[in-house]
């Protein structure tokens, strides 16, 4: 790289130290115009190893390359990537080696430093700024220290994987227990003459989260017809239909959803009443309800497989480009703990994420036992069931439970290669979680003002959209920072708007475009500035104001700090949004005099506690495709869990539990309300 010729001698010299021994650490200096490189054989007893090598210099940038015994040796920048493994390097590097990918059973480790320093986040190079070179190679020589050590033997792997199996099992396990108790508990009062029949089928559905009916009022889809119930119903007959007339019917079209004119006629009465009750919101048929919002869970399974495969055939073609071409800057693995199975890089990474999956499908098999003993009461025509409580729709709760079986699916294939340009794969689902559970919990007292799935989803498609868009323009282009800013403002008081109103702001006048931010600033005017009178609905006020502080400053946050990653911030939005709702809810659940029972308070505990603790693991940062692999691989950390697991499986672990106990949260928040009349509950 000199711009003028270089006098220079050649020595030859017979190498001592030529061959690197296991656990035993060697030093030694190289420099652009002396690249080392050392020998090394697998002893007996080992089949697979893991060179460390370290430097207390970040710059100059240097190449860890393992090549086999062959001629020539590539220790040169312009040819080092030609053969083997090789790894860009500041202070750190890890690369893991296997006895079975080198027939002699030995191989070569070549050290390479680089003349500039680019690659590794340096500088950018003379050559391109056009500017003379003038660092001589004295001032570029790196100290290095390598120590090759024994990887983890394959029962490690066994353990692991038992392990991470048998620890989500035992929540199978644990439900069943539960279940087995709760059975017992009311066969043993039935006995006892302490039930009458229609009690006893009231406690059935009621008494415990996982054996028992859910509690939820959402209007959001059921898996089967039978498995929802409106409040009170409008005309006798219904309630005299035979349970098998609550059966799917393949000719009812959309437009039948909504035939009750008489509703239609007065909902705009019945909504603006100051304090309203369930037995108000809970007016239309349950039939068409369960038949509309069972859409949820149908349309979440075509999304996932649309979803999943494409990525499935990406991540399959980012491993295979590694293992082809050797190139370890591909992927951000945490090197210190990668451990290799078949063709894949870092089983761990993908193993520790069985867990979304297995409490995802478990949670699957709750909510089916609830919907399986709601149809029940339903055929016994249990008062209970017809007229008290939350009206009870499964379809969402089905949503969720798939949304989290596909969180585990796609985090495992982000972690087959996890960059910068598939992190939305780890990403996707987990807004789909979020923005499902908000409107779940919304729909809890509001069964007859529903989101229809489909602008549900499209809604989840713009912010998968957004964030997409972000990763691309957010890191340095302050116009998408504005526009974004102003979506997600006008975005929370168009939504606030319609909550407030219960959903009968409507967008109307010759102007439908400004119809409704027309109506929002004369209300405003009036309410606020002309008489200052105080709200209508307080409640619901206090909490739209704080929600829109909230959202708001987030977008003041982003639009002066515009932070990197932007998957991750929006993410952040959904999930204190939710965590605001879900706090809102339980005050006024304690404010209304209702209290919690032993299980929804548990799962609460639980789920503080564990998502607690998940975020401890979640913040220690191991590797970041924000900045150049040599600088992530500075990030990385040895296993602290068997030997086998980093502290990001620890936090896949952690969260597919404190997601589980989420879900179970909102399943059995409101079971205390199963014996009381929906005209009694309070809307909120």
């Amino acid at each position: 790289m000199a711009p003028f010729n270089i006098a220079y001698e050649l020595l030859v010299t017979r190498l001592e130290n030529f061959q690197l021994e296991t656990n035993k650490a060697f030093n030694f200096t190289a420099s652009p115009s002396q690249p080392q490189y050392f020998l090394y054989k697998f002893p007996q007893d080992v089949d697979s190893v893991i060179i460390k090598v370290v430097s207390d210099a970040v710059y100059p940038c240097s190449v860890v390359s393992v090549q086999d015994i062959v001629c020539p040796v590539y220790d040169l920048d312009h040819n080092v990537e030609f053969n083997g493994v090789y790894q860009s390097m500041t202070k750190q590097a890890a690369i893991t080696v296997q006895r079975k990918d080198f027939p002699g059973e030995q191989f070569f480790v070549v050290f390479v430093i680089k003349p500039e320093d680019y690659a590794c986040g340096g500088s950018v190079p003379s050559s391109i700024h056009g500017n003379v070179n003038r660092t001589w190679n004295l001032e570029r020589t790196k100290n290095l220290q390598v120590t090759i050590v024994p990887s983890i033997k394959k029962s490690v792997y066994v353990q692991a994987m038992f392990f991470s199996f048998l620890g989500f099992l035992s929540f199978y396990l644990g439900s069943v227990v539960v279940a087995f108790v709760h059975y017992i508990r009311v066969r043993r009062k039935a006995l006892a003459g302490r039930l009458s029949p229609e009690d006893g089928s009231g406690i059935m559905t009621s008494s415990h989260p996982i054996t028992a009916s859910t509690p939820e009022g959402s209007s959001y889809g059921a898996i089967d017809e039978s498995s929802s119930s409106g409040g009170h119903q409008l005309s006798s007959p219904e309630r005299g239909l035979p349970a098998g007339s609550d059966t799917d019917s393949s000719v009812e079209e959309e437009s039948d959803f909504d035939t009750m004119p008489e509703i239609e006629s007065d909902k705009n009465v019945i909504r603006t009443k100051v304090f309203l009750y369930l037995s108000d919101l809970s007016r239309k048929d349950r039939r068409i309800v369960s038949k509309k919002y069972k859409i949820y869970f149908w349309n979440i399974i075509t999304i996932a497989v649309f979803y999943a495969l494409p990525v499935i055939q990406l991540v399959i073609t980012y491993q295979t480009v590694v293992n082809v071409t050797g190139n370890q800057d591909i992927c951000y693995y945490n090197f210190l703990c990668a451990h290799p199975l078949g063709v894949l890089s870092a089983f761990n990474n993908i193993l520790s994420n069985v867990g979304h999956t297995l409490l995802g499908f478990l949670f699957l098999l709750i909510v089916l036992r609830r919907d399986i003993l709601h149809r029940r009461a339903m055929e016994m025509k249990d008062v209970y069931t017809l007229d008290y409580g939350i009206p009870k729709h499964f379809g969402l709760f089905y949503a969720m439970g798939i949304a989290l079986m596909m969180e585990g699916v796609l985090s495992a294939c982000y972690h087959v290669c996890p960059n910068y340009s598939n992190f939305q794969f780890d990403t996707s689902f987990m807004y789909m979680i979020a923005g499902l559970c908000m409107l779940k919990l919304y729909q809890t007292r509001h069964p007859d003002i529903n989101a229809s799935a489909y602008s549900a989803y499209a809604s989840f498609a713009v912010v998968i959209c957004l964030a997409v868009l972000g990763v691309v323009f957010g890191k340095n282009d302050v116009w998408f920072w504005v526009i974004f800013s102003m979506i997600h403002v006008l975005a929370s008081l168009a939504l606030s708007t319609q909550i407030y109103y219960m959903g009968r702001f409507k967008i109307d006048g010759p102007d439908s475009d400004l119809g409704i931010f027309r109506r929002a600033a004369m209300v405003l005017y009036t309410d606020c500035i002309q008489q200052c009178s105080r709200p209508m609905y307080m409640d619901r006020m206090v909490l739209l104001i704080v929600g829109n502080l909230v959202n708001w400053s987030f977008a003041i946050f982003g639009l002066v700090y515009r932070p990197r990653d932007f998957a991750s911030y929006i993410l952040g939005i959904f999930i204190c949004n939710l965590l605001l709702y879900l706090t809102f809810y339980i005050i006024m659940k304690l404010r209304s005099s209702e209290k919690l029972l032993p299980i929804p308070l548990f799962c609460i505990v639980a789920t503080a506690v564990v998502w607690a603790a998940a975020l401890y693991f979640f913040f220690q940062t191991l590797s970041s495709w924000e900045e150049t692999p040599a600088e992530s691989r500075e990030k990385n950390r040895p296993c602290i869990l068997l030997g086998f697991f980093d502290d990001h499986d620890v936090w896949h672990f952690l969260s597919a539990a404190a997601l589980f106990f989420s879900f179970l949260v909102l399943l059995t928040l409101d079971d205390d309300l199963d014996s009381v009349r929906r005209d009694k509950i309070p809307v909120f």
